[in-house]
C-alpha cells in the first residue's frame, strides 16, 4: 500500500513517539488539535484538526485517503474524564465516529486503523489480565474508552474498515505530561533539586499495582501490530511485570540528588482505582514477535533526566 500514514494525536505523548519511530519510512500525514512543538514540524505534513468538527475530517480524509491510520486522539486523563464526562465522550466515542464515517464515506474500504484503546476498561485481578478477561470499567475515561473500542470494531463489519485494537497498559517516558503520577513526581524533584519547590513529594496512593512500560516500546507494539495483526482482534500492550507506585516512587526518589519526604495528598486519592492492573501480552507476542526491550531502570533515568532539562 503506498498511500499516506495518518496519526491521530500526533502532537500528544504517544503520538508524537510515534511519530518519530515512523518519520523516514512513510508519507506522513500528522493531525493534532493543537499545534505540534517545532522540532516535530519537519517529520510530517501536519494538520490542525479537531476530530469533533465532521465536516473537516470528512472533507480531509476524502483527499488524504490514507492507507493505514493510527488514532490515537481523544481524552486520556482519568481526572479529566471525571471532572467532565461529556467531553471525555465526546473525544473518544464521537470523535472516533467521525473518523471511521469519514473512512467509510471516502471509499477506503480495507484500510488499516490500530485503535488505541485502554486497559483501564478491565477489572482489577490478581493475575496477569488477558484480552478474555472480564471488563469493568468503573471511571468515564475506562467507559468512553470501552465504548470507543466497540465502535471501533463494530465498523469492521459495517463500513468494511480493517480495525484492531491495542488495550495499553500504563506507560510513561519523556514528554509525558505531569498530571500523570510518575512525571508528577518527577517533575518535583527536578523542581526541588533546583531549589523551586520544598523537599516533600505530594503524592496519592502509593499501594497500587501497575504495569508500567516505556512509551518507546508500546510505540514499537503499535507498529508491529499494524504490520502483523489481525483485524476484529484486541491485543495487550503490557510488561507482564506488576510494580507497586511506591516501587516507582522509590526508584525515583533514589535518583535525587537531595533528599526528599513524602505527604500523601488526599486530593489525589480515587475510590475507584483498581488495586492491580497487570496484564499479560502474549497474544501481542505471538502475534508480531514483539516483547519490552527497554528496561525499567532506563525508562527511569530517561524520564527523569526530561524534567531535569525542563526550565
Amino acid at each position: 500500500m503506498n498511500g499516506p500514514v495518518l496519526i491521530t494525536g500526533a502532537s500528544g505523548f504517544a503520538g508524537s513517539h510515534l511519530l518519530q519511530r515512523l518519520a523516514g519510512r512513510h508519507d506522513l500525514v500528522a493531525w493534532g488539535r493543537s499545534a505540534p512543538a517545532h522540532e516535530f514540524l519537519s517529520l510530517a505534513r501536519w494538520q490542525q484538526v479537531d476530530l469533533l468538527d465532521r465536516e473537516r475530517v470528512r472533507s480531509l480524509v476524502g483527499e488524504l485517503r490514507p492507507t493505514s491510520v493510527y488514532h490515537l486522539a481523544g481524552s486520556a486523563h482519568v481526572a479529566e474524564a471525571i471532572a467532565d464526562p461529556a467531553g471525555a465522550f465526546a473525544n473518544n466515542v464521537l470523535g472516533t465516529h467521525h473518523l471511521f464515517d469519514a473512512l467509510r464515506r471516502s471509499g477506503s474500504a480495507g484500510t488499516r486503523i490500530l485503535l488505541a484503546g485502554s486497559a483501564a476498561i478491565y477489572g482489577s485481578s490478581d493475575s496477569p489480565l488477558t484480552e478474555d478477561s472480564p471488563v469493568a470499567p468503573t471511571n468515564p475515561y475506562a467507559q468512553s474508552k470501552l465504548a470507543q473500542e466497540q465502535l471501533g470494531l463494530r465498523a469492521i463489519a459495517e463500513d468494511g474498515l480493517g480495525v484492531l485494537v491495542a488495550r495499553p497498559f500504563n506507560h510513561t517516558g519523556p514528554r509525558q505530561t505531569a498530571s500523570y503520577m510518575a512525571p508528577t513526581v518527577a517533575r518535583q524533584i527536578a523542581m526541588i533539586e533546583r531549589g523551586r519547590l520544598e523537599p516533600l513529594l505530594r503524592i496519592g496512593n502509593t499501594s497500587a499495582m501497575r504495569d508500567l512500560s516505556d512509551v518507546r516500546d508500546v510505540v514499537r507494539a503499535y507498529e508491529a501490530l499494524m504490520q502483523h495483526g489481525a483485524p476484529g482482534t484486541v491485543y495487550n500492550v503490557a510488561s507482564g511485570v506488576g510494580r507497586s507506585v511506591q516501587q516507582i516512587l522509590d526508584a525515583l526518589i533514589a535518583r535525587s540528588t537531595v533528599p526528599v519526604r513524602i505527604d500523601v495528598d488526599p486530593a489525589r486519592l480515587r475510590s475507584g482505582d483498581p488495586p492491580m492492573l497487570v496484564g499479560d501480552a502474549s497474544r501481542l507476542t505471538q502475534a508480531t514477535g514483539w516483547r519490552p526491550e527497554i528496561p525499567f531502570d532506563r525508562m527511569i533515568d530517561d524520564l527523569l533526566d526530561y524534567w531535569r532539562g525542563q526550565p
